[in-house]
């Protein structure tokens, strides 16, 4: 690639710099890679949830996620997360002669042009989503601004999430061909897994009767979390409530407590069905949310009523069409219950009086079925940069895969 004397200059500086010696402790999968990068503060559960549907989409797929955010973190060993390397030339030739990604997505902010160049020169696919009009501020961004457009020539797809981003990227490229019009990267959460056989034994055993289901109960809330069931059982006495303990640990508590207050109960990690007398069903296996969230068509989110907690994704009982209640400590998640909420699709509750008032209320088919849609329309906003995203993801492995046989 011919650099300008911009390029060159700003290449030159970034050798004086000091390297930080990158190390892995990780090694790298031997399935395809992706690599994406995502510095964008704040956006890290989109990105894990792009994450989720990628290896869900393709099963031989692992993912890299680099960020500057210490707090993200994976539950799946497909999903890794590592920190960026600096732009000295030897840490970023360790990071791609370790990692090798068959295909890197830039979710945009804190473009990096050693680390992009490279990439590129290695005949790695780049891909850009999420792409804005911020974020040529720096000194070096005004006063070298051929930079920025070797830097994007990089990429084979643009997708820019407004239209003054479009324009604005258009000016510095000069060449709109690789660009496009997208939404934001938003939330959007992923199907749970669940186990068919016991979604339909439980369905036909159940027969219609009204179910809510109480996911990730810590051990301060059992106590309200009976007394809104007893409450909501005046109005509804073939309610049944699905408790689920935050923590096996609490299994012990909970039982006691359902035989203090005289509520019948079933043991699901026993193989026990609820009968027509049964009032709360237990099950602690966390493994098993995608199950109880199909099933009942309205859920308390717990973990979210003490101030020591921060709350359960909301977007996964959403995504399978559950309403949602839920307590005011769900930082770790406040956005995502703050567009649930908005549309309709999920509500606050404080105590035991409120959370047992809107069982009663909303537990009838029409209420639910009205907050599911309402979540549904929500979690929907994002669907289509989701599958544009995946969509050139998988060519771009197909043609790998390709060149490669």
């Amino acid at each position: 690639m011919v650099q300008s004397l911009g390029l060159a200059a700003y290449r030159a500086l970034t050798r004086r710099n000091a390297q930080s010696h990158y190390e892995f402790t990780i090694p790298r999968p031997r399935q395809d890679l992706l690599w994406i990068h995502a510095p964008e503060v704040g956006n890290s559960q989109a990105v894990l949830d792009l994450a989720h549907r990628l290896c869900t989409h393709r099963h031989n797929l692992s993912v890299l996620i680099t960020c500057d955010e210490s707090t993200v973190s994976s539950s799946t060993p497909q999903i890794l997360v590592q920190p960026i390397p600096s732009e000295h030339p030897i840490d970023i030739g360790a990071f791609l002669d370790h990692w090798q990604p068959n295909v890197a997505l830039w979710l945009w902010g804190d473009l990096r042009p050693n680390l992009i160049l490279e990439t590129h020169d290695r005949n790695v696919p780049l891909i850009m989503a999420n792409a804005d009009q911020d974020g040529f501020e720096s000194r070096r961004d005004r006063w070298l601004p051929e930079v920025a457009r070797k830097v994007l020539g990089c990429f084979d797809n643009i997708l820019a999430r407004t239209p003054t981003a479009f324009e604005r990227l258009a000016k510095i490229t000069r060449n709109s061909d690789a660009l496009e019009h997208s939404s934001p990267l938003m939330t959007g959460g992923y199907p749970l897994d669940y186990v068919r056989s016991d979604f339909d034994e439980l369905s036909e055993n159940l027969g219609g009767r009204p179910i809510w289901f109480a996911a990730a109960i810590n051990q301060k809330e059992i106590p309200t979390v009976l007394m809104a069931h007893r409450q909501a059982l005046r109005l509804s006495h073939r309610l049944l409530l699905v408790l689920n303990p935050a923590s096996e640990d609490n299994k012990a508590d909970c039982i006691e407590q359902l035989d203090a207050e005289g509520l019948r109960s079933a043991d699901w990690q026993e193989g026990q069905f609820p009968d027509d007398n049964c009032q709360v069903l237990l099950t602690t296996d966390q493994n098993e949310l995608g199950l109880w969230y199909r099933i009942a068509p309205l859920s308390f989110l717990g973990s979210s009523l003490s101030a020591d907690q921060s709350g359960l994704d909301p977007f996964q009982a959403a995504s399978l069409g559950s309403a949602i209640l839920y307590g005011p400590n769900v930082r770790n998640y406040l956005p995502s219950y703050s567009r649930l909420a908005a549309a309709g699709a999920a509500r606050i509750v404080n105590d035991s009086g409120a959370l047992g008032t809107a069982v009663a209320r909303l537990i009838s088919p029409d209420h639910a079925a009205t907050m599911a849609m309402s979540g549904w329309d929500v979690i929907s906003e994002g669907a289509a940069i989701t599958d544009r995203i995946v969509q050139l993801v998988s060519n771009a492995l197909d043609d790998f895969e390709e060149r490669r046989s």
